[in-house]
């Protein structure tokens, strides 16, 4: 939330407060103060255009300055005006947990970011969450890398804004009016940056139903340390996707029956590894990258990663695929025969706090048996105070009071940019000796900060 958006919602709060809960102030001095702060609204409105989460603030205002003016009599009529401004307090002060234009952190790596989106077509499989047989599979992928130097431009941070679904991943795409405005801290083709001529690659898979832009502060991170961050969505299963020819998808049903879903989350979970394969394929086919990454990816050195479901699909890509050479899930329940596979790469869970997020018995069990098989080692984190959120950049659609709330009810103290700053210092210590870099100590990178359990696992 930016400074005029806090000073508008909370000075038209504690003026409503204070003349409800005393005469002592008069009436002028009353509806020159409201007066200044619908000016400072107005002009807001004026500059950035009308937001939802404002609504409830303008009619306070305006409850507010009837209230100054007509101060009812009576003891019905006080009672009624006061109670209906105190709901409208309540209603102001709700709304400012959602601020109209979330602010991502900055990423912390010597790099500044550069980015760039590819929307391609695989023309070897069908699509087949549709019934048109000569629909084929679309798979999108963004590059997040590191850039020479900022050059202002700025980039979008999700698709389809302006024409979006009801729904965007459970939020009301109405209160995502201002998210254009969003700063992504990356700039929209930014000429990669020249210290070494082909740089590690980390294909990276979202949650199920996430749409890859929820990811940007953690992914902007791992390309600020010197990873290009491949951020692949998976159309009919992703909130929103935008397909090469310009067409929005939103998800398919998710089946009711248990067993169902369950099989349909094993397919699904085949179709997203075939996603990144085919990433790999476009990696390694000259000119599909354009003139700034083109011959610049180390394809010898490549990660899948990945958060909930992307990580158990990062797993299944990396059991399919000797071309990648290290594996990383986060937070993430695998499905079909993957638990009983032997991964022949390096592979790194990183688990949020079990009590905050109450990790399934699934999610357990199973990650528990591809740790027992791994055939060259790995580790495996728990990181405290962290839910299963708190790798997105999900609670930032919140304010801090907002934030404060939601972690005192469904955990997550740790916070979003903390989590995700310790999360690209261990997978970043990970990935390094496996892609080309120097041998790393995981768990000193874990060390520095508090409260994160765990350590090799493995061979």
């Amino acid at each position: 939330m930016s400074l005029i958006d806090a000073v508008i919602a909370v000075t038209a709060i504690v003026c409503a407060v204070a003349v409800m809960c005393t005469a002592r102030i008069g009436r002028t001095p009353a509806l020159g103060l409201l007066g200044a702060v619908a000016l400072v609204a107005a002009v807001q409105w004026l500059r950035e255009g009308f937001y939802w989460q404002f609504f409830p603030t303008y009619l306070l205002l305006m409850a507010t300055a009837w209230f100054v003016a007509a101060r009812p009599s009576g003891r019905v009529g006080g009672i009624a005006a006061r109670v209906g401004v105190g709901m409208l307090i309540t209603a102001a002060a709700f709304a400012w947990m959602l601020p109209p234009v979330p602010t991502l952190p900055a990423p912390t790596g010597p790099y500044p970011v550069g980015t760039e989106t590819f929307r391609w077509v695989d023309p070897d499989r069908p699509e087949t969450a549709t019934d048109d047989p000569a629909d084929h599979r679309n798979v999108i992928a963004q590059a997040w890398y590191p850039a020479a130097e900022p050059t202002g431009s700025g980039s979008r941070y999700l698709d389809g804004l302006g024409q979006l679904p009801e729904r965007v991943s459970l939020i009301p795409s109405f209160l995502m009016r201002g998210y254009d405005r969003i700063d992504t801290h990356a700039d929209y083709r930014a000429p990669l940056a020249r210290d070494r001529d082909r740089w590690p690659v980390v294909l990276f898979s979202p949650g199920y139903g996430a749409p890859r832009a929820f990811y940007t502060g953690l992914i902007t991170e791992l390309a600020s340390r010197g990873f290009v961050v491949l951020a692949v969505d998976h159309p009919y299963e992703a909130a929103v996707v935008e397909l090469a020819d310009g067409r929005l998808v939103t998800p398919e049903d998710f089946p009711s029956d248990e067993a169902a879903g369950e099989r349909y989350m094993t397919e699904q979970q085949a179709i997203r590894a075939g996603d990144l394969r085919f990433v790999l394929d476009q990696l390694e086919r000259p000119g599909v990258l354009g003139p700034r990454l083109a011959g610049h990816l180390d394809t010898e050195h490549v990660a899948a990663v990945g958060h909930s479901f992307g990580g158990a699909s990062a797993a299944a890509a990396a059991a399919d695929d000797d071309r990648i050479r290290a594996g990383a899930n986060i937070d993430g329940t695998m499905y079909g025969d993957l638990p009983s596979r032997t991964l022949r790469q390096p592979f790194l869970l990183l688990e949020s706090e079990h009590d905050e997020t109450g990790h399934s018995v699934q999610f357990l069990e199973r990650n528990a048996a591809l740790l027992g098989r791994l055939g060259v080692g790995g580790f495996r984190f728990e990181i405290v105070d962290a839910n299963h959120y708190s790798f997105t950049d999900a609670p930032l659609f919140l304010s801090g009071p907002g934030r404060y709330l939601a972690s005192q009810m469904i955990g997550g103290s740790r916070g979003p940019a903390p989590t995700q700053r310790a999360t690209a210092d261990i997978v970043a210590a990970f990935l390094s000796e496996p892609l080309g870099g120097p041998r790393a100590d995981v768990v000193a990178a874990a060390g520095v900060h508090r409260d994160i359990r765990g350590g090799a696992v493995g061979r």
